[in-house]
């Protein structure tokens, strides 16, 4: 099997998220990308997430229809601070036989040095990383400093073009705070989640009532 792992604090899930994941499954012929959501980031521990298991319950809503994309509460059950390496070690126990991806973005490539363990994460996936339109070339010279001579058994990273789509999920938080609509952002399924659940309400329209319920 070909498995990517995609992580991310997905609070909340949106298309631009499926989109990348689709892309990647696509361009590198996998068989199943697993969404991962962090149960506490550990470049962000000190930001207020939405509870884990609501995220996870997002996401489940998000691929229910989505050949070759599962959502995996690997992270969320070992709770604690979500590390990369770990996660991985994990995954490959997991599947033993399986060529194992990593998806990343440029600018968590060059962060990447500062994480816990950055030439064991290298070893233990194959990793994909995805350029943003309009952003710089990722620099692939961190990822040869930190093989060293070493050569990864399930070959050299793969740099992925991405669609454009201007969609994050604080967008979609301060979205929903100012009472405005999500709709098309993110899946029905998961803005009718939003909606039910008042997640990333602000004080003020809990004060005023309902009016936010009508576009999420």
């Amino acid at each position: 099997m070909r498995i990517a792992v995609f992580g991310g604090s997905f609070d909340p899930v949106h298309y631009g998220h499926l989109l990348l994941a689709e892309t990647c499954r696509e361009a590198c012929a996998l068989d199943l990308v697993l969404l991962m959501p962090n149960a506490i980031p550990p470049h962000k521990p000190d930001r207020q997430l939405t509870p884990v298991r609501q995220r996870l319950q997002m996401l489940q809503l998000a691929v229910a229809d989505c050949a070759g994309l599962e959502v995996s509460s690997l992270e969320a059950d070992r709770g604690g601070v979500s590390y990369t390496v770990e996660t991985l070690e994990e995954v490959r126990s997991r599947y033993p036989d399986a060529s194992i991806f990593f998806l990343m973005g440029a600018d968590a490539l060059r962060d990447l040095p500062g994480w816990r363990e950055p030439t064991r994460i290298c070893e233990l996936a194959r990793p994909l990383i995805v350029a943003r339109p309009g952003g710089p070339d990722p620099d692939l010279s961190i990822l040869h400093r930190l093989r060293g001579n070493s050569t990864p058994s399930d070959g050299e990273p793969t740099v992925l073009p991405m669609p454009r789509i201007d969609i994050s999920s604080t967008e979609l938080r301060e979205r929903v705070r100012a009472g405005r609509s999500i709709r098309f952002r993110t899946p029905r399924s998961v803005e009718e989640y939003v909606r039910q659940h008042r997640l990333y309400r602000s004080e003020s329209l809990e004060r005023e009532g309902d009016h936010g319920d009508q576009n999420p």
